[in-house]
């Protein structure tokens, strides 16, 4: 088991702190266990909503359709159509 050292220290209202006690008993946890239990799985929810682009379905298909088109490549097309300075042998 690792040694826990990092900190969070708090104000908080009487009736919320009596409402966090309440259901930390209900959970058989001690209140610190169950703070730090919902701070992280609050932390983790909005962490993995920040990692995922929402959109409608529509907006959606319209850009999944746009990746199949090719843009000009000019210097690209340039570049393929110039004579090779080297040749493999």
């Amino acid at each position: 088991m690792t040694t826990k050292k990092a900190r969070l220290d708090f104000r908080l209202d009487p009736e919320v702190k009596a409402r966090i006690e309440r259901a930390a008993k209900l959970t058989h946890e001690s209140t610190s266990g169950f703070v730090v239990h919902a701070a992280a799985a609050a932390a983790d929810h909005v962490l993995a909503r920040a990692d995922v682009t929402m959109m409608p379905a529509e907006q959606f298909d319209r850009l999944y359709a746009a990746l199949d088109l090719a843009d000009e490549a000019p210097n690209l097309r340039n570049s393929a159509r110039r004579e090779r300075k080297y040749i493999r042998e």
